[in-house]
């Protein structure tokens, strides 16, 4: 069965002080809920801070981006190698608000998923189609060249380390979210284009995927049980550590009910 992972984007929020104070939080009320793998991915300026609090705890390390060259003269940019020197286990790549901000096209993102790949961290790739997209009914076209080229080159044996998020765009700090239906719906299309670009059924099954758009805890116990739904890529509510612990906890529990069924 896979293991639900709880993914905290921090996004541009949080100085040092107000950083520790939140991890420290989420790691006393999480330690209770070892059966689900949690990430924290917080601004470049703090990761070192965070890391210092985690050690010998279920939480692990994740940056928000990384660039696709090992060193050099590139101004402002974070190499994969400086990142697993950070800490970081996990990295995420081709966020929407990185699509979107910085024009990230589908050939960058799968130069920084190889480049991560190759510093043996673990990418959670992001796709996730427009309003006007899903509108015009180009949801699954998106999402499968958002895949196809996002994973470009990659072989089996690597790809089987890789995460996968949807994040609809059109969810994305609007406080909307998708119905259980249509998220459940994306997920097993994912999981049938992982399949026919692996040529392997095994993979496929074994491949999480995570749901990325306004996930709280209002909605996460009927957004996690659904089948092909392997944790949650969590942004607002990662911020407060009550929030953020109860996804947590509601993600163990749904853990349990789908290792009974």
């Amino acid at each position: 069965m896979r293991k639900f992972l709880i993914a905290a984007n921090w996004k541009m929020n949080m100085y040092r002080q107000e950083a520790l104070e939140l991890i420290r939080g989420v790691i006393e009320q999480t330690k209770l809920f070892p059966s689900v793998d949690i990430m924290v991915a917080p601004p470049f300026t703090v990761l070192e801070t965070v890391n210092g609090e985690i050690q010998n705890t279920q939480i692990r390390l994740g940056a928000q981006d990384v660039f696709f060259e090992e060193s050099g003269a590139y101004t402002g940019e974070i190499s994969p190698g400086m990142i697993l020197d950070a800490g970081c286990t996990y990295v995420i790549i081709g966020h929407s608000e990185r699509r979107q901000y910085f024009h990230e096209t589908d050939e960058i993102i799968n130069k920084k998923v190889t480049a991560a790949l190759k510093n043996h961290l673990i990418p959670i790739l992001c796709v996730g189609e427009t309003w006007e997209e899903r509108k015009q009914g180009r949801t699954f076209l998106v999402l499968n060249q958002q895949i196809l080229f996002g994973l470009q080159g990659i072989d089996n044996e690597k790809l089987s380390s890789i995460i996968v998020a949807y994040e609809p765009v059109w969810a994305i700090g609007t406080g909307k979210s998708a119905t259980k239906e249509q998220i459940q719906e994306v997920h097993a299309y994912l999981r049938g284009v992982i399949k026919e670009f692996t040529s392997s059924n095994e993979m496929a099954f074994n491949i999480r995927i995570l749901y990325g758009g306004s996930m709280n805890p209002k909605n996460a116990q009927e957004i996690l049980s659904q089948k092909d739904v392997d944790g949650g890529l969590i942004g607002g509510a990662s911020l407060n550590i009550d929030s953020f612990s109860s996804l947590v906890q509601i993600a163990e529990n749904v853990q349990k009910e789908k290792k009974q069924e």
